[in-house]
């Protein structure tokens, strides 16, 4: 595709092997920016209950991005290994020419008990979801302003960034802290014209969250359903329908095309909630 209104920018996207991430760049691709993917395409911690990205996983965005005619640099890179997120910046815009647009997306989710976690639940929860994007940040904020174009920085934090859960305390406080990371950040880039915005998913349908581990917490300690709201009916596009799932990587990738554009423009330091309105419950 040519000519979309994100035509000669280029996005990095953090954890883009599948999902969220796979979403925002392939989106963000048919508006015309180019790519820089990384992702770490394997286990991050034995303490992660879910099956990890794999590096076919990469393949595949790889080969949608390209099939919307915008260009791609991916590597298998763990957003904990600061020397490897700098390389991949750096050839990154070695090969476009620039940087413009960041999507820190990449993140992981155990659960637990705050006083019954173990020593690796939290910390990778918190060196992937907090250092892990204050790591994308460092990397990235010098190539932005070196580019001289400004720039827009997507941070991907959570609803649990807003309104902390229970099972799954060191997830909030990554996503917390995330919260305090764009505000900070936006106030310190806004004089290179960067933009700084945070997204709040809410029950988004990926390997996250659909798996066992959230059902067993549940049912081992069913008082904590109440602060788990349903997601409430909603139309579907087409308008001869509702659906009450969850919502879908399309929707998040959405907002976050939104933010990278132009039309967002004069928006920075701002929590945007994705969630239909159950955090007003």
């Amino acid at each position: 595709m040519t000519g979309g209104p994100l035509q000669g920018r280029v996005a990095f996207v953090t954890g883009a092997a599948r999902g969220q991430g796979r979403a925002h760049a392939v989106r963000l691709a048919s508006e015309g920016a180019d790519i820089i993917a990384i992702d770490i395409c394997g286990p991050v911690d034995d303490s992660v209950p879910y099956a990890a990205a794999t590096p076919e996983d990469l393949a595949q965005t790889v080969a949608e991005v390209q099939a919307t005619g915008a260009r791609i640099l991916s590597r298998r890179v763990d957003v904990r290994d600061d020397a490897a997120v700098r390389q991949a910046v750096a050839d990154g815009v070695a090969e476009f020419g620039r940087l413009d647009i960041v999507v820190a997306n990449a993140g992981v989710l155990s659960w637990g008990r705050l006083w019954e976690l173990t020593d690796d639940q939290w910390n990778t929860v918190i060196d992937t979801n907090l250092t892990g994007t204050w790591r994308t940040i460092r990397a990235a904020v010098p190539a932005i302003i070196e580019a001289g174009n400004g720039g827009s920085i997507i941070i991907v934090s959570s609803a649990a960034g807003i309104k902390a859960s229970p099972g799954n305390g060191h997830y909030a406080a990554s996503k917390f802290g995330l919260t305090a990371l764009t505000n900070s950040l936006a106030l310190e880039a806004g004089e290179y014209g960067i933009r700084v915005n945070s997204i709040h998913p809410y029950s988004v349908a990926t390997p996250m969250i659909e798996n066992d581990s959230m059902i067993g917490i549940l049912q081992k300690h069913p008082n904590y359903l109440h602060a788990f709201a349903p997601m409430p009916y909603q139309p579907v596009p087409s308008g001869d329908a509702q659906r009450s799932d969850f919502m879908t990587v399309t929707d998040i990738a959405d907002v976050v095309a939104w933010l990278a554009g132009d039309g967002s423009g004069n928006l920075s330091g701002s929590q945007i909630n994705i969630d239909r309105g159950v955090m007003r419950y």
